[in-house]
């Protein structure tokens, strides 16, 4: 893996802000009626929503926010779009709609501390959406029918208490649902809404049957599920008879959880999966020939079909590789007609950004770990100052594409490793298992061993290594300073969790029903208490040795801010002076521009200070 002897490029160190400012133009979307597009750009600094008519380069805002980006955002009809924004990052999301022509918005959902999902954007119905909220019960949500142009809602199924997850079919009529009683998962199923539910398969938590949707004559399932096999795959599934009918496609390597198709035609046209990257395969040949003539363009890029218009005639396409944010067309099918719309971040030259290549190495016990590899342009790849990048999640994993943290960091010097350590989601079922109950222990471990394949390699200088991560990678931050202390010169601890007992103590309402289920793959703070206490960092601070940099935002619902406040007290006790930043308008992550500016300008003095000199 070394390129000891590169021969050295001409090399510049690019404005921290290029890296971390909003986009330029991003999340293009198509009206039904194809006679709008579009997009979120800044406006005072907040990504709001924009509208120009198709072929047109006159642009209107119709959104005036201001303290947060707009969260999300799809069209209700031809004349409404609906938006979902938080207050201050505490993920109490609210749907606002807003006329395109007049620019006025109207929240809603205006429920104080109440969280609002979508259901299904119903979108055969010209003003209606069907959302959940948890109004009546702040740990479970009921499903209610909101008419987006007068702002009426009412419900239109009542959560018995077990109630997961809701299942729309194609005619928008609430027919299956996901149940969990903490530890077993049920699939229920009706033949109308006034019909009872019916259970149809229960099964453990590590067993599961994800519904995709209906199939097109609403009898049965599309389905991911891992029931009977280690990797999860595609399905086509009796839920009357609680029957697998047939594989439509599975991977003898990862996981397959994505299936899409035509709503016009009601065919199957793609199946999504990643290895190392994004990979396709095309169930319906008039998609996949779209796709064959969008490459002999873009085949520079990877891919993707962002948006359509109703007649499937329009559609918006995202081009993004690992080393750009790519660019926004629109592709007319009948002219054969591929238009460039904008890049989505202009001012960087992917010429100047670091490659970010599939590694694996083995773990001490023989599990192989997959990850990828940074390397910084412009310098020898030896012996060079490293930042290890653990994931969150940690029941999710790293993907290839571009990363503004990892490509701002390569430029400044360092050599990045991500890993998809054991837990890390779409690698089977024994791979995720295997992490239950290994916090700071051989999940650890997996982190540990790629740092020292690296040095193994010569790529990293042993004596100038860093470890940084957010949320469970800000854990891993922790837990790697206190139980490995002898492998890091520096540590930055972003919204990481500290003590296992109060972190699953103060989790949001909405996740109590998974509560067993976390007990099961963390720890039970009454049976596992001497588990839960070895593997908290807080009690083992008098291992640290490295210094720490820790940032954390005040509303954070996930990882409460007493985690990180916690960690800073007991080494104040020590007498250790821990630079500590908090941002009070920030959740679980900072989302305002100004204040990720000001966390990775800190960052970067810390690291310069403790790796380079």
């Amino acid at each position: 893996m070394s390129t000891a002897g590169k021969k050295p490029i001409n090399f510049r160190s690019i404005p921290l802000s290029d890296f971390f400012r909003n986009p330029e133009k991003i999340h293009y979307l198509i009206s039904p009626n194809c006679k709008y597009i579009s997009f979120l750009a800044p406006y005072n600094e907040r990504l709001n929503i924009f509208v120009q008519e198709t072929g047109s380069e006159i642009t209107r805002r119709i959104t005036e926010v201001t303290e947060r980006d707009i969260y999300n955002y799809f069209w209700g009809n031809d004349k409404t779009i609906i938006y979902l924004r938080d207050y201050a990052g505490d993920e109490n999301y609210h749907f606002f709609s807003v006329n395109i022509e007049s620019g006025i918005s109207r929240d809603l959902t205006p429920f104080e501390g109440v969280r609002a999902n979508l259901v299904d954007k119903l979108e055969d119905f010209d003003s209606e959406i069907l959302i959940e909220m948890n109004k009546r019960n702040p740990e479970v949500f009921d499903v209610y029918s909101l008419n987006i142009e007068t702002g009426e809602m009412k419900v239109t199924a009542e959560n018995p208490g077990n109630i997961s997850g809701w299942v729309t079919d194609h005619d928008g009529k609430i027919r299956a649902a996901l149940t969990t009683d903490g530890v077993n998962n049920s699939l229920l199923f009706r033949e109308t809404e006034q019909d009872e539910w019916k259970t149809v398969i229960t099964t453990d938590f590590k067993e599961s049957i994800i519904p995709l949707f209906f199939t097109f004559d609403n009898n049965y399932l599309f389905a991911s599920s891992n029931i009977g096999r280690d990797k999860s795959a595609i399905i086509k599934y009796d839920i009357k008879n609680a029957k697998e009918l047939e594989v439509i496609f599975e991977h003898p390597d990862v996981d397959v959880y994505s299936l899409s198709y035509s709503r016009k035609r009601k065919v199957l046209t793609t199946v999504n999966y990643d290895t190392w990257k994004r990979e396709k395969v095309f169930l319906d040949d008039m998609t996949g020939q779209i796709y064959e003539r969008l490459e002999k363009e873009l085949g520079k890029y990877e891919i993707s079909f962002a948006d359509n218009d109703d007649n499937e005639e329009k559609y918006i396409i995202r081009t993004y590789s690992d080393r750009s944010l790519g660019a926004n067309y629109i592709y007319d099918k009948n002219s054969d007609l591929l238009t460039k719309i904008s890049e989505v971040s202009p001012w960087i030259n992917e010429d100047e950004m670091a490659e970010m290549k599939p590694v694996v190495y083995k773990s001490r016990d023989g599990l192989t770990i997959n990850g990828y590899l940074s390397l910084p342009t412009g310098a020898e790849h030896k012996n060079l100052p490293v930042v290890i990048n653990p994931h969150g999640g940690p029941w999710a994993r790293d993907h290839w594409g571009f990363n503004p943290e990892i490509q701002f960091l390569a430029n400044r010097g360092y050599a990045v490793l991500q890993m998809n350590f054991r837990g890390s989601v779409g690698f089977g079922r024994k791979f995720w298992e295997c992490s239950f109950k290994q916090w700071g222990r051989t999940m650890q471990n997996d982190i540990s061993d790629g740092v020292n394949w690296l040095v193994q390699q010569g790529i990293a200088d042993p004596e100038r290594i860093a470890i940084y991560g957010g949320s469970y990678g800000g854990y891993a931050v922790l837990a790697g300073l206190v139980y490995t202390p002898e492998l890091y010169a520096a540590g930055v601890d972003y919204v990481g969790v500290s003590n296992l007992f109060t972190f699953m103590n103060s989790i949001p309402s909405y996740w109590k029903p998974y509560l067993e289920t976390l007990y099961a793959m963390v720890g039970h703070p009454e049976k596992d208490k001497e588990l839960l206490r070895e593997s908290s960092p807080v009690f083992h601070v008098d291992k640290i040795r490295a210094p720490l940099f820790i940032a954390q935002g005040k509303m954070d619902p996930r990882v409460n801010i007493n985690e990180s406040d916690q960690m800073v007290e007991a080494l104040k006790k020590r007498g250790i002076d821990v630079p500590y930043m908090v941002k009070d308008n920030e959740g679980h992550g900072f989302q305002n521009q100004e204040n990720k500016f000001d966390f990775y300008r800190e960052m970067e003095i810390f690291l310069e200070k403790h790796l380079k000199n």
